[in-house]
């Protein structure tokens, strides 16, 4: 009786939680098929006959965002972000797993610390470089991603290398295998849970990204969707809630179907990365 009592306790408790964390998409999705004035008037209310406006809001906000072109940008940023992420962090832990000494030492560190600090602290003087750099376009964010993503992947990818037997890299090399073989033929492939994990946690992120991309790009000629979708907003403080609340259920949908795909790697590599580092 003990058991279930408890049983039923987490059963509720858990859906309290989900209904928590469903709730402001269910709002987001509702309000989207009403008019903008009813939005701000009656917001948790169901749409009916007087404030149901169909699609309008999204074919509005389609027309002044410029979406589809933005989708491009966030989907190129994304991708690129994603697979220079997962691919130099995952070498990099690799190394310093491999190559314990007071360098790799103070290297690891030093990505740990740089999670820890603060973005405002670096936003300016950032901005400042980006432009002086020529990095203000849809390539050159990509490096500045890996630089701020590099701390919390290299930490995943160091606890998980500590779990992989040197053995079978040793016996790659008697083999004759280079370093470089090594590590893209044998440890690589068996990074594949925390991979996974390190590139969904970075595209949701990425993704969903508005600072960063306001501050670096130029946004007269490149736009994200969420700073397509803060365009929405006009002068004096004027915002076409029902064109917004369309398009963020638009930009939300992608990454939600990613996540909810990918959600068993998420949960797997982590727990390997924490448990076994």
């Amino acid at each position: 009786m003990k058991r279930k009592t408890a049983d039923v306790i987490i059963f509720l408790f858990l859906l309290v939680m989900a209904v928590i964390f469903v709730a402001p998409v269910f709002i987001i999705v509702m309000n989207s098929f009403k008019g903008r004035f009813f939005i701000s008037d009656t917001p948790f209310k169901l749409p009916d006959e007087t404030s149901f406006v169909g699609l309008e809001n999204y074919v509005s906000g389609l027309a002044k965002t410029g979406f589809f072109s933005s989708f491009g940008y966030s989907l190129l940023i994304t991708v690129l972000s994603v697979a220079v992420i997962v691919l130099g962090t995952s070498m990099t832990a690799w190394y310093i797993q491999r190559h314990r000494n007071a360098f790799t030492k103070t290297l690891y560190y030093a990505f740990i610390f740089s999670m820890i600090v603060p973005f405002q602290m670096v936003m300016f003087t950032l901005s400042t470089l980006a432009n002086r750099l020529g990095l203000s376009n849809p390539l050159g964010i990509v490096p500045i991603y890996l630089g701020f993503g590099a701390g919390l992947s290299v930490f995943l990818f160091s606890g998980f290398i500590k779990s992989v037997p040197i053995s079978i890299e040793e016996a790659a090399a008697i083999d004759g295998c280079s370093e470089s073989k090594t590590f893209f033929s044998v440890v690589f492939p068996m990074l594949t849970p925390i991979a996974v994990t390190v590139a969904i946690l970075n595209a949701m992120w990425i993704w969903n990204d508005y600072l960063l991309p306001s501050l670096v790009l130029d946004r007269m000629k490149y736009k994200t969707i969420p700073v397509a979708v803060q365009s929405l907003r006009g002068s004096y403080g004027s915002v076409d809630m029902g064109a917004m609340m369309a398009m963020l259920v638009l930009s939300i949908l992608p990454i939600i179907i990613f996540y909810l795909t990918s959600q068993k790697q998420i949960i797997k590599g982590v727990a390997a990365g924490a448990v076994k580092g």
